[in-house]
Order: C-alpha cells, then sequence, then structure tokens
C-alpha cells in the first residue's frame, strides 16, 4: 500500500515513523516546506519531498496533517493531478460533508484523528467515514489498526475525540511530570522519579486495555483500608484532581467548538 502523508509536522512525521515500524508492505512519501526537520525520515525508507503532488497519483490512501488555512491552497494543488482516491483528514473541524464537497464525488472523504503515539505503535486514532464511503475506508482503518487502536465513531463526536485522544497526550504528560516533581520532593533524582512515573502510567494503561475493567476496580486492588493509596487519593480529590482534569477536557472541546 502507498501512503502519501500531505503535511510532515508532528503529527505527520509521528504516522510516518509509524507506518514504516509497526506495519509491512507499505510505502511511505511525506511532503514538507522545509525538509530539514524530518530528512531523518529517509533512514527508515521514507520518501520526503516539498512536491505535494510527486508520485501522489500512485498512492492508495492520502492523509492530510495540515492547518485547517492551508486546505483549499493543497486541494487546489493535488486535485488536478488525482482521481479516485481515498482522503483522509486528520485536519481539526474539517467535516466529512465539507471535505467532500471540497474533493467532488469521485474521492472519497475520511476523517481521521490520530495523536503523536503513532510513532510508537501506540496511538488511539478515531476513524469516521460515511456509510457510502465503508469499504473505500477499510484500507485506512487497517492501516492505523496497526499504529495502537482505531475505534469508528461517529463524526459528530470527532471533537471531542480530539479533545481525549490528541490533546489528551499532553494531559497525561502533565500527570507524569507532577508525580516526577512529588518523587523529587520524596527522594529521588529526576531520571529515576520520571523513569518510575512513565513505568507506572505505562503498567496501569496496559491493565486497563488487557481487562476491559472500569479503572476503580484496578484502583480497589491497591488501596487497602487506612492504606497509604487511599489518603493519597483523598487528599487529591479534595484538591480537585478528576474535577480539574474534567473541567480541562471541557474547556479545550469548547476551545475547538467555539473557533468552528
Amino acid at each position: 500500500m502507498k501512503v502519501h502523508i500531505i503535511g510532515g509536522g508532528n503529527l505527520g512525521a509521528s504516522v510516518a515513523i509509524g507506518i514504516a515500524k509497526f506495519t509491512k508492505n507499505n510505502q511511505v512519501t511525506v511532503t514538507r516546506r522545509n525538509l530539514a526537520p524530518i530528512s531523518h525520515l529517509k533512514e527508515l525508507g521514507i520518501t520526503v519531498t516539498t512536491n505535494n503532488t510527486s508520485n501522489i497519483q500512485e498512492a492508495d490512501v492520502i492523509i492530510l496533517t495540515i492547518k485547517p488555512y492551508q486546505v483549499d491552497t493543497v486541494l487546489a494543488e493535488i486535485l488536478p493531478t488525482i482521481s479516485n482516491k481515498v482522503i483522509a483528514s486528520a485536519v481539526s473541524g474539517l467535516s466529512i460533508e465539507n471535505l467532500q464537497e471540497k474533493i467532488g464525488e469521485t474521492h472519497s472523504a475520511v476523517r481521521i484523528m490520530p495523536n503523536i503515539a503513532a510513532q510508537f505503535g501506540a496511538s488511539a486514532t478515531c476513524i469516521a467515514y460515511h456509510e457510502k464511503n465503508k469499504d473505500k475506508a477499510q484500507e485506512t482503518v487497517t492501516l492505523f489498526q496497526g499504529l495502537g487502536t482505531a475505534p469508528i465513531i461517529d463524526e459528530k463526536l470527532m471533537d471531542a475525540a480530539t479533545v481525549l485522544a490528541a490533546s489528551g497526550t499532553a494531559f497525561a504528560l502533565r500527570y507524569i511530570r507532577a508525580s516526577m516533581q512529588a518523587g523529587i520532593e520524596i527522594g529521588f533524582d529526576w531520571q529515576t522519579a520520571l523513569a518510575i512515573s512513565a513505568q507506572t502510567v505505562k503498567g496501569a494503561a496496559e491493565m486497563l486495555l488487557e481487562e476491559k475493567v472500569h479503572p476503580e476496580q484496578l484502583i480497589d486492588r491497591v488501596t487497602t483500608p487506612q492504606g497509604c493509596t487511599i489518603a493519597g487519593l483523598n487528599e487529591m480529590e479534595m484538591h480537585g484532581f478528576s474535577s480539574s482534569l474534567i473541567r480541562g477536557i471541557k474547556t479545550s472541546l469548547k476551545q475547538i467548538k467555539d473557533k468552528n
């Protein structure tokens, strides 16, 4: 399968790396105006170019990881050179209907929202498409399943998915940073504190994904009456741990919707 990624920023490069490392028999091209930041991708067999239309007609799927204001310019450049393509957009706020209208009925519009953990095969990539494009979208779904998980969702939830999966990466990292800082306060050097905090979060996530249970069931396993864990949890909740996270997620979603 040939994948053409337009927009070699953090997200586009992460997806390209993930495809190169964690999927088989796929050829990837990434475009960017300034190639210096992505020149290292060539070591993974990824083609990098400044030309958005370079070999694009051979692509099985075209992925847009560009800014919203760039969409019309990029489509005006590539549409005259392609036919019958799947165009998967990671552009925030660009609806399937709007994209389909821009690209015409001869192409198939798919909406995706991966995150930068794709380069480690650990992205939560939410995908939406219209029923008429279901068959043509399957290759894209399979591709992103190789980069982590790829749930199919209703498009009306895509903005929420952006916050929960993409912005959520930053929220999780902020927790790890806070845990690391606490580790330093209780005696660890920062490298050891970071290693413990990151591995603990990874382990907790893997337990949830493996056992498919509510988080409280796993929390119960590590809390004992009058123990240190429940004391710490109660102290954090008294200072708004869960509520502040919920408020942050809802505020991020409001920011997206206000821009739309």
